[in-house]
């Protein structure tokens, strides 16, 4: 564990993995040190931002770097089931770079429970991690520079609904009509951190939009 002030009102704590970052999160989340108003988690860090009137970056650092970095787990925030038609452009791409084909992909993809480990990139933009191993491919040599509100993607070991229209390098599988920001809604995000994130098939048919 690594801690970097980042300005006078914020801790950088840099951590090993994804695993360690959640572990973290989960032990301040259930007893968050006075002064800390906000926590935004990474792949492999956690921004701890703070209210300079109740502490500073020297004392919360002190608090953090007491703690012990393990296999703590966070409380579930509640779960969601994202209805899903699979006609993404990069489907039958990903069905070839997995072996698993197009049926397998969506199989594979709507087998495992996913998890929102945190949220980036775009607001409501969560990272969702957990789901089958099989399924981890590279982002897009050439990324889209229009990828539609809705579209459900994966990169790496994670997946995600883009939840507004916005450039964007991740495999397209599919689409859904769930909306996973609405600035109207309390909170706004769908898919906060803790989330349990459940993908259910509609329907599997040939890409009918380019993205």
């Amino acid at each position: 564990m690594k801690l970097l002030p980042a300005g006078d009102t914020a801790v950088l704590v840099e951590l090993g993995d994804l695993e360690e970052v959640l572990s973290l999160y989960a032990q301040l989340d259930e007893d968050l040190p006075d002064g800390v108003v906000d926590m935004v988690p990474a792949a492999a860090t956690l921004l701890l931002t703070l209210d300079p009137a109740r502490t500073d970056v020297e004392r919360l650092s002190r608090t953090v770097s007491s703690l012990t970095v393990g296999t703590h787990s966070r409380a579930a925030a509640g779960e969601v089931e994202i209805p899903v038609v699979y006609d993404g452009e990069d489907l039958a791409d990903v069905g070839r770079l997995t072996g698993l084909g197009e049926r397998g992909v969506v199989e594979a993809h709507t087998a495992t429970p996913w998890t929102v480990a945190f949220c980036g990139f775009a607001p409501g933009f969560g990272y969702m991690v957990g789901g089958d191993e099989r399924l981890r491919v590279p982002r897009r040599d050439n990324p889209r520079t229009r990828v539609p509100a809705g579209a459900v993607a994966i990169a790496g070991e994670f997946a995600s609904v883009y939840p507004r229209e916005s450039p964007g390098g991740w495999q397209l599988i599919g689409r859904t009509t769930l909306e996973v920001w609405d600035i109207g809604r309390e909170p706004p995000a769908l898919l906060v951190p803790g989330t349990t994130v459940r993908l259910s098939l509609i329907h599997i048919s040939e890409p009918t939009r380019p993205y």
